[in-house]
């Protein structure tokens, strides 16, 4: 067994793994270990947040901890190492082993070792090619001839010769004869460039191996509108001209904060575009009385069934939806593009819109249909407690059937929800205010708000749309119904 066998055997690697449905990359949110810890198989090493949503990953084996590949806040794609494990941490030195082989080559002729962090691992560590990424320009082989006579000369005691034709040869480096290529930069300090109008094959790089920065391109502008210098000549007057309307972009970037979109709000973004743009969306409103319904929201917190349970209006306003669903079954569906079909589902997996520091993400409650009352609280809190701490599976958040969007807890009355893809309906559930109301033919103060319901009027004609959100809002007004219709 060679040395670089027995190296990869003792030092293992772990791969960012697809934690969602066909994710291709995530984002290292955290690591839980450092270089020198020991950790043992299932322990969470690193936290990391998808497409989807955060997820702890554990390491699948014992050792102790020999290289974190990627820092925190780094995007990484499926497949990648991310960590690398010393199985065999009292098995001495890495490499004691590895032959030696570069040693017999003439020492005139190795290539100077590159300046840095070092490679300790066959396979891991900096690569060597990495230092290569712009190879210097080689001296033209007049000048190598005339630098040998040089020295031959000196040996002999004559003068040397006389430089032949291309003495210039050492401005060389500074004119390539070779095109460059395509500036270094990444997609953000691109877009920036583009934004504000600068030749990226113009700016002088000063990030590690030659890349562009975003500090470069704003040096780029300000030298671009700084003001030319003052003189003595009368014209100097119209120089303030161009030191200030050109300067404008500057000064605005300089005022600007940009956030990159990934994880979980990038793929929000993309969500909500596809499906405004794919199902034509219809909004329907309701204003309704519920005052009963929030008395006996009062009620239901001081039962004994609903003991340790959150009990609260947006209960009330799920298990209505329940009810109204199981009344009108044809809007539990969802539209099936490629065999042009509509499934209609026997099943609702209730979705409830989260507002988390990562974004907007929507679990489901599964099987929401079949659960009791004292079910379906227990089912909502811990939906709700999970996504607020970010701890919400790829799992919980797909198959969802219908969903609920409570926009009353920011003190808005109401709005037109977009359709979470691949469901049929969303809820809207407003505020509720108290507002003068006629309640037996006498104007008195009552508890209201308005409800919208949008779906996809592909799969929900206007009278089905509409039976739904009556349903739902007869059930708010008179709750009483809950047992009569459910």
């Amino acid at each position: 067994m060679t040395a670089s066998t027995a190296n990869d055997q003792r030092f293992r690697e772990f791969k960012m793994p697809d934690v969602g449905e066909g994710l291709t990359e995530a984002e290292i949110l955290k690591w839980y270990v450092a270089v020198g810890d020991t950790v043992s198989d299932g322990q969470v090493v690193c936290e990391v947040e998808t497409a989807k949503a955060a997820v702890e990953l554990p390491i699948p084996f014992d050792g102790v901890v020999h290289e974190l590949r990627f820092g925190e806040g780094v995007t990484v794609d499926v497949g990648t190492a991310i960590i690398s494990v010393d199985t065999q941490p009292g098995a001495g030195p890495a490499e004691a082993a590895a032959p030696a082989e570069p040693a017999a080559a003439p020492a005139a002729e190795a290539e100077p070792e590159p300046q840095g962090r070092q490679a300790v691992l066959v396979g891991y560590g900096a690569a060597p090619s990495s230092t290569k990424r712009r190879a210097r320009k080689a001296q033209p082989a007049p000048v190598q001839q005339h630098m040998a006579a040089a020295i031959q000369a000196e040996m002999n005691g004559h003068a040397a010769p006389a430089a032949p034709a291309p003495a210039p040869a050492p401005a060389a480096p500074v004119a390539p004869v070779e095109p460059v290529g395509r500036p270094l930069a990444k997609p953000p300090v691109r877009k920036l460039a583009k934004d504000l109008g600068v030749d990226l094959a113009t700016v002088v790089p000063t990030g590690a191996d030659g890349i562009v920065t975003r500090e470069d391109v704003h040096a780029a502008v300000a030298a671009r509108t700084a003001p030319a210098p003052v003189t003595e000549e009368p014209a100097a007057p119209a120089a303030p001209a161009p030191s200030t309307a050109p300067a404008a972009p500057a000064d605005l970037a300089a005022r600007e904060t940009r956030i990159p979109v990934k994880g979980v709000r990038k793929a929000t973004a993309q969500a909500m575009v596809a499906s405004a743009f794919t199902a034509p969306h219809v909004t329907e409103f309701v204003t309704v009385d519920v005052t009963r319904t929030m008395k006996l929201v009062q009620q239901l917190k001081t039962d004994p069934d609903m003991a340790g349970l959150r009990v609260n209006p947006l209960l009330l306003v799920a298990k209505a939806l329940l009810v109204a669903i199981k009344r009108n079954p044809d809007v539990n569906a969802s539209w099936d593009e490629a065999n042009q079909e509509i499934v209609r589902k026997d099943y609702v997996n209730l979705g409830i819109a989260a507002a988390t520091p990562r974004g907007l993400i929507v679990p489901n409650i599964k099987d929401a249909g079949a659960k009791t009352l004292p079910q379906l609280s227990a089912a909502l809190g811990e939906l709700i407690s999970t996504a607020r701490e970010g701890r919400t599976s790829p799992a919980d958040m797909s198959g969802g059937t219908v969903t609920i969007t409570n926009v009353g807890v920011f003190g808005v009355d109401t709005g037109t929800p977009i359709l979470n893809p691949g469901e049929s309906a969303i809820l809207a559930f407003g505020a509720v205010k108290l507002q003068p109301w006629v309640h037996k033919g006498k104007v008195k103060p009552r508890q209201v708000t308005t409800l919208a319901l949008s779906f996809d009027h592909r799969l929900v004609d206007g009278e089905l749309g509409s039976k739904v959100l009556a349903d739902v809002a007869a059930v708010l007004e008179n709750p009483k119904r809950l047992i009569t219709w459910g």
